[in-house]
Formats: structure tokens, sequence, C-alpha cells
């Protein structure tokens, strides 16, 4: 090949490449007039760029109806087809679930219930619904009950006076009742469906306090009428002042001697967490494979020609969305709730029912020297024409 004279005639460019870099020359000014150079000038307009900066730029959706849905690209994007409905709102209903069992409510009745129903029939399909974001927030919590284990061991409203004695046929079936669950609690805990008992149960010993000469009376009736019994075995009654200092040391300070006073008292009482107890017969629930949903209410319940249910539910989320289940059994244990359910039910058993508000106060008291002083539940007698929910308990 033919050789360049010199270096200089080798680097030099012809006048096509020249034109070229002229051209990227105007480009550069062009754009440096805009962006900026590296100079101090260009600096300060990078460092100060307004709305009509391209990075700031965005294409509107509403201007611009060719714009695709991401508004990356100038393509329109197509629409799929909404399924059915008006714009793609009135979407059909989901297909009604088949269910085996429905429990309502998230309190220790439903989670009783449902966890037997899976125990009894492991392959039924069976579904609990709670309006609220866990078990056990309303009657169940441990804090919106007395938690006493109720075996009538000190409940005054199940041993009415009748004529010279007492009638004590409710308190025997209450403790026999009581008794029942604590079987079957046992039974759970040995198969690993509970934990350790003491995490909800507890031995408490139970009192039943009597004030005046009629109120000791009664109790002397009661206790004389129970404490033969093999399921009240145990049982001490005593008008003792120096005994009853000893059972109730914080009720007795103070007193005046000369008052009427007489405690009953059973060692074997227990008292129960039922709201603990609630979230663990969930869990062995959901365990045993049944489904619990929160934040579901149940807002419709109709029976059906083939004698199934109907339950209407709402989702009480952002989604507030609807379904509706089928099933063969109902289980409605819905607090408050229950009522209005059982009235959409048109079971005939509802009729005559209704209810009313029950109030109660539960004061809390925190200073352990205090707590320290009253080791027992005692409860009191309602006073005359009282309902029987308002005996005082401390």
């Amino acid at each position: 090949s033919k050789q360049p004279e010199t270096l200089a005639q080798l680097w030099a460019p012809n006048a096509r490449e020249r034109e070229r870099e002229r051209g990227i020359e105007r480009e550069s000014a062009a754009m440096a007039s805009t962006e900026g150079g590296s100079h101090q000038a260009g600096m300060d307009r990078r460092l100060s760029s307004a709305g009509d900066d391209v990075l700031n730029q965005r294409p509107s959706m509403k201007l611009n109806k060719s714009l695709s849905t991401t508004g990356m690209t100038g393509t329109k994007t197509k629409k799929k087809a909404s399924g059915g409905g008006c714009c793609g709102f009135c979407k059909p209903k989901p297909p009604i679930e088949e269910v085996d069992a429905v429990c309502i409510g998230g309190g220790i009745m439903s989670a009783t219930v449902g966890l037997m129903l899976k125990q009894l029939e492991p392959n039924w399909k069976v579904v609990m619904y709670e309006r609220l974001g866990a078990l056990a927030e309303e009657s169940s919590n441990g804090w919106n009950n007395a938690g006493t284990g109720h075996s009538a061991l000190c409940e005054p409203n199940y041993t009415p006076a009748s004529g010279d004695t007492v009638d004590t046929s409710k308190a025997i079936t209450v403790n026999e009742n009581w008794q029942l669950s604590r079987q079957y609690w046992a039974y759970l805990a040995n198969k690993g469906l509970l934990p350790e008992p003491s995490s909800f149960i507890n031995n408490t010993p139970h009192c039943t306090f009597a004030y005046g000469e009629d109120q000791v009376d009664w109790l002397r009736k009661r206790y004389a009428a129970l404490h033969k019994h093999p399921l009240f075995e145990g049982m001490e009654y005593s008008e003792d002042k120096a005994t009853l200092q000893k059972w109730a040391p914080l009720m007795m300070e103070g007193r005046d001697p000369s008052d009427k006073v007489a405690l009953s008292r059973c060692d074997v009482g227990t008292d129960c967490d039922f709201g603990a107890l609630t979230r663990d017969l969930g869990k062995a629930f959901m365990n045993s494979g049944g489904n619990l949903l929160l934040f579901h209410t149940v807002t419709g319940l109709k029976r059906e020609a083939d004698q199934r249910w109907l339950l209407t539910i709402k989702k009480n989320d952002l989604g507030a969305k609807s379904c509706q289940v089928r099933s063969r059994f109902v289980f409605v244990g819905a607090g408050g709730w229950a009522l209005l359910l059982l009235q959409k039910s048109k079971i005939p058993e509802i009729k005559g029912f209704m209810g009313f508000p029950i109030s109660g106060e539960f004061l809390v008291c925190q200073n352990p020297e205090v707590v320290d002083k009253h080791p027992n539940k005692v409860y009191g007698k309602a006073a005359i024409g009282a309902p029987p929910m308002s005996v005082p308990h401390l």
C-alpha cells in the first residue's frame, strides 16, 4: 500500500469527517444552552432545574387518551373484557360456598362447639366467622366477665330460699356441668390440643358472704343443704369473727364488730380466664382443620326449602365484599348479635325472646399489698328486687 509521507498527513481528517465534527460542535452548543455545560453558569443551570426540565415532565393520562395505561409509551393499551357488568363494577356474584357447619361468633361458645364438631366429624368443612380482628374480644374477654368457674360453690342465685330450706337443684346441675367442662379441657390437654391448664384455669377458694340476720339465716340453711353432697364436700361455714378475719381479711378490716355477718367457703373453687381459653380452643380448632375467618360479619340467615341454611357474609375491610355460604348446620354464638340473627332465621323458638342491656363495672386494684389481703373469690347476695346478674363480687 501507499505509505503516507508524514505523520500529520496520516491523521489529517478528510472533508466529510471535518463536517461531522462541526455538526457535533453545533449540537453540543445547543445542548449547553439548555442543560448547561461544565462551566460555572452551566452548573448553576443544572442545579436549578424548573418544571420544564425533561425529568420533571409527566404526560397527562386525562389529557392524552392515546397513552398506554402505564404512561410509558404513546401506544394506547387495549382493554380486556370485564367479564360482565357495567364498566366492570357490577361483576357477577361469586359462587355460593358449600360447607357442613358454620359457627357465628368468636367467643367461648363457638370455639367449643367448633372444636367438638371437628373432633366428632374430622371430614366436615366447619367455618367460624368473627366480625372483629381476634377471638374473645367481647363477652369472653378476661376483662369483660368475672372469670368465675361457675360450680355453684358461692353463687347465691343458684340456691333460692324455699320455705325452711333452700332449693339446691340448680346448684347441683351447674356443678355437674362445670365438672364436665373441666374433664373435657383435661382431655384436650392430654391430647396436646390445649396448653398447660394453669395458663387459663387456677384454684381459687370460693366464698359466699351474708350480711344481716335474714341473709345469715339463709346462708346457714344453704350450707346445711349442700355440704353433705359429694360435689360440695369440704364446704365450711362460720360466723366467728376470727375465722372470718382469716378467710377474708380485707372485707373484715375496719368492720363494726356488731355487724351480723357470715361466710361459707370451698377450697376447691376455680377461676378461669375465658379469653385465654377461647384463644387456645381457636388454635386447636384450626389445627384440627377448622377455618377461622376474622373481620367477617354474618348479616343474613335464611332457611331454604331443603332445610339447609343460606348465610350472607360481609367482609369488614376496605374491599367490603359480600359472599354467600350454604350450610347444613348453623351455631349462633354471637352474644348480643345472636338475637337479630335468630330473628332473621325465623325459627319458632325465637318468638317471645327479647334483650335488654346489662351494664357492669369491673374495678381493678393494682396494689399488691391490698390484693394480698383478699385470697378468695367472694359473692354477695343481690338486693331485694335487683336482677340476678347484679350480685356483687370481690
